[in-house]
């Protein structure tokens, strides 16, 4: 049975978590509770042809799985509706909230609107009408202007965005991936982890040396570094990467992020996956959610309601005042970073937010054993060996800031790229290498980033062994050329720069804003208020 897009349209409207898959329509309401990536994975991708994204996150034995859920067959090419959690228009009259919420992630109550309404393609031409910039004297307009224009920039460096062009790219990219599988790139070097396993022992080792020798600062510092290098293993298992078998590398991941990390593995997992799909969308990805700390597209400014955390990032006076000089305090904030990860990890495991039924349902209690047991070895036994309470608090300072350094890697590589919505027909390769970047390096400093810097390569194929992504980099970049997508790839401290400055640009509109909140009603005696002046002295400096 082939089903129109209008029908399409009316299942999704009657309650159903529609996906495309190459020509199935796939009704996904069975699997939304067991699905090991959670539930708002999914969320993202109803209404969507989602073959690139299910083809890259999954194995071929689970691929294999897919079809089970088919109702019906779709005609293909297939225009890509906006999911229900986005904002797309959809008719829910005799619907029940808990379904819409629970099937579809819309939060009672909340009504988001796309950035680019469906059915749009953006072009230079149809974005000046659709995103226009001006007419400053609405406070609001600081937010759209500064973003429309980041947009503008955008369309122009990427290839088209219609349907036909995008399409091809999605072809292309599914050739580049299967030159990748053929040449063996999936299979894992056991060696690489043998040496990682040395590395990370003997960090340990001085761990406990310099602990028992009463050293205590650099005690801290290699626990600190440990935990640094493990991250990087974690990551492997929560993505499959490892020894390809779902529990296995599940359970390496929870004893390395839980038991010898204090982090959740499964609240990772479920943000990790989102921020997969949504890469930089300041409404949807919680990678780049962190107010009232740290801003890094201007829509951010607008009391967003975030469909991951499913509450408002306000911009209150507290984010008012922080975010003005939020390239200043960017690397001081960083430092406490893993504190967070801490209170991120309880609350998902106490509140449940991972799956409840099928296979990943009981890492849940794994995990929480996990967390009890970091507590015990590390807050209880290594800090009751550390003689006064001044030196304990030392010590703790001192090791999580040292983590730090894993935290700077991790938003490096997106924190200074594009957040710019551009509409529901821009491909997922395409995305990936508008939002993500690489950090160049020698080859044999790869440990210290642990093959992630590699995070554009990553993107385009998470499941990829991080060992293997330097081998395929030549393959990308000569994709990226024929296609004309862009490869971003700087240093590390040209990447560090562009990130400040990134930053630094946000808070200077937070300035203006501030200005314009507080100055609105003031004229000076050229007819302009107070804010606009601003505005236009900025843009003539610029």
């Amino acid at each position: 049975m082939v089903v129109s897009r209008e029908e399409v349209r009316e299942i999704i409207g009657r309650g159903n978590a529609i996906v495309i898959y190459e020509d199935h329509l796939l009704n996904l309401n069975g699997w939304l509770e067991r699905h090991p990536g959670g539930e708002k994975a999914i969320h993202h991708m109803i209404g969507r042809d989602a073959s690139d994204e299910m083809n890259a996150y999954h194995d071929p034995e689970t691929v294999k799985t897919f079809k089970r859920w088919s109702i019906g067959r779709v005609k293909l090419p297939w225009d890509n509706l906006v999911p229900p959690i986005q904002g797309g228009n959809y008719s829910f009259d005799k619907v029940d909230e808990r379904v819409i919420y629970n099937k579809l992630g819309i939060f009672p109550g909340v009504k988001l609107e796309p950035k680019v309404q469906e059915n749009i393609v953006l072009t230079e031409k149809s974005a000046s009408k659709l995103l226009p910039v001006g007419g400053v004297r609405d406070p609001k307009t600081i937010i759209e202007d500064f973003d429309n224009k980041l947009v503008y920039e955008d369309i122009k460096q990427i290839p088209s965005l219609d349907h036909d062009t995008q399409r091809n790219l999605s072809l292309q990219y599914n050739e580049l991936h299967q030159t990748i599988i053929n040449r063996g790139y999936y299979q894992c070097d056991y060696w690489q982890y043998f040496k990682e396993f040395c590395r990370i022992s003997s960090l340990f080792l001085l761990f406990v040396l310099f602990l028992r020798s009463k050293w205590y600062t650099l005690s801290a510092i290699s626990i600190g570094l440990m935990w640094q290098q493990l991250v990087f293993i974690a990551h492997d298992a929560g993505h499959i990467s490892i020894t390809h078998n779902y529990q296995i590398d599940n359970i390496i991941g929870i004893v390395i992020a839980n038991f010898i990390g204090g982090l959740s593995l499964g609240w990772w997992k479920r943000n990790h996956n989102v921020h997969h799909l949504v890469t930089n969308d300041p409404v949807h990805d919680p990678d780049i959610q962190h107010l009232p700390f740290f801003a890094v597209s201007s829509r951010l400014l607008g009391n967003v309601f975030s469909t991951y955390y499913e509450k408002y990032l306000w911009f209150d006076k507290i984010a008012q005042r922080m975010l003005q000089i939020q390239h200043k305090l960017y690397y001081p904030i960083l430092s406490f970073g893993r504190f967070n990860l801490y209170r991120l990890s309880w609350s998902h495991l106490i509140m449940g937010l991972g799956p409840r039924k099928g296979k990943a349902a009981w890492f849940r209690y794994l995990e929480l054993i996990g967390l009890c047991f970091f507590s015990y070895w590390f807050f209880y036994k290594t800090m009751s060996y550390i003689p006064t309470k001044t030196l304990r608090f030392w010590f703790l300072l001192i090791s999580h800031w040292t983590t730090m350094i894993v935290h700077v890697q991790i938003v490096l590589s997106h924190f200074a790229m594009s957040t710019s919505d551009l509409g529901s027909t821009e491909s997922f390769v395409s995305r990936q290498l508008r939002t993500t970047m690489d950090v160049d390096c020698p080859e044999w400093f790869d440990f210290f980033h642990g093959g992630l810097q590699f995070q554009a390569i990553h993107h385009l194929f998470p499941r990829l062994p991080r060992h293997n992504f330097r081998k395929v980099q030549p393959l990308v970049i000569e994709f990226c050329k024929n296609t004309g997508l862009h490869y971003s790839i700087y240093g590390f401290v040209d990447g560090n720069g562009k990130v400040v400055n990134k930053m630094a640009d946000v808070a200077s509109q937070v300035v203006i804003l501030n200005d314009c909140l507080h100055s609105i009603h003031l004229e000076n005696t050229t007819g302009k208020n107070l804010y606009e002046a601003k505005v236009e002295s900025v843009s003539i400096k610029g």
